[in-house]
């Protein structure tokens, strides 16, 4: 049996698009005998207070963080990529700083979004569309009861509950990056740039592999290949990346030589996690790093003067 990680750094609770509760997760990570979790939900900080709390109950680490989507609309490039943005717990309760990113990242999900992308996708494929999928159309109300931040993953949900669409191609054509209703989430760099100079925050690029992967992947849909990343790279750089998560599920062994590269090259913190979703796709446990790494990790977040 393989050893667990000391610590997976990149995980989803239901406050974004995971299955688990934040106790759960804290639950699921104690019997995967993880030692340290870091709780990154997407564009939300909600779940955090849950489990930091359910991590002092249970004996174990719970590293704060957020999961910022950023949006790009380039020639070579329209969709989005990932930060993982940690910091330290006391900030949380720090006069401004919730209400400030929230705020942020509220410009890139949210109601709005979800009737923009509603709409296209009904333009496109719905019964009147220009090419029909749907046998009716889909509503915002299908959407929202599967989460107030919805994200691609509730879209596909409910393709799959409420219309009967569960061939991955189909659901790709639908709502993957290269279909004509796709519309990006996030926000700019330039938006992300001001809350990490800011505030105490180590900002880590997420997957950055992930859509290079030779097999069937979860982000090989709306994520680009690594050829692309490496080209938006200076410009995380400029915004304040300090991380690079190598250690990742959907990264071979080919990948994680060339991303230990970049980060040897530009100075960058490794980390790495299962991006946990629920207990069977995409399981806690099954990346991280060890203690050592850990450690490292845990000194590149600047510390919180109260």
């Amino acid at each position: 049996m393989n050893q667990p990680p000391y610590a997976d750094l990149h995980n989803h609770t239901t406050a974004s698009d995971g299955d688990f509760s934040p106790e759960q997760l804290v639950l699921a990570a104690k019997d995967a005998g993880i030692s340290a979790l870091g709780v990154t939900d997407h564009d939300t900080l909600d779940g955090l207070a849950q489990a930091l709390y359910a991590g002092k109950r249970h004996s174990i680490e719970v590293v704060p963080g957020v999961e910022v989507s950023v949006k790009f609309k380039r020639p070579f490039f329209t969709g989005t990529l990932h930060l993982l943005c940690y910091f330290p717990e006391g900030l949380l309760k720090a006069p401004g700083f919730r209400e400030s990113l929230s705020r942020t990242l509220a410009q890139g999900r949210g109601p709005a979004l979800v009737a923009r992308r509603v709409h296209e996708i009904n333009r496109c494929f719905g019964p009147m569309g220009n090419t029909p999928l749907l046998e009716r159309d889909l509503t915002v109300e299908e959407i929202h009861l599967l989460s107030a931040n919805a994200s691609r993953r509730h879209f596909g949900q409910a393709l799959s509950r409420n219309h009967g669409i569960n061939d991955p191609e189909r659901v790709n054509r639908i709502i993957g990056n290269k279909s004509p209703a796709y519309l990006p989430s996030g926000i700019d760099l330039d938006t992300v740039k001001p809350v990490i100079d800011k505030f105490p925050i180590l900002a880590v690029l997420a997957h950055p592999a992930a859509g290079s992967f030779p097999g069937e992947g979860h982000y090989k849909e709306v994520l680009p290949p690594m050829e692309i990343v490496e080209q938006l790279l200076p410009e995380f750089l400029d915004a304040g990346v300090q991380g690079l998560e190598i250690n990742y599920p959907g990264h071979i062994p080919g990948h994680r030589r060339t991303l230990n590269a970049w980060a040897a090259k530009h100075g960058l913190v490794a980390t790495g996690g299962s991006d946990c979703h629920d207990a069977v796709n995409r399981p806690i446990g099954v990346e991280g790093i060890p203690e050592s790494a850990f450690h490292r990790f845990k000194a590149k977040i600047p510390p919180f003067q109260a």
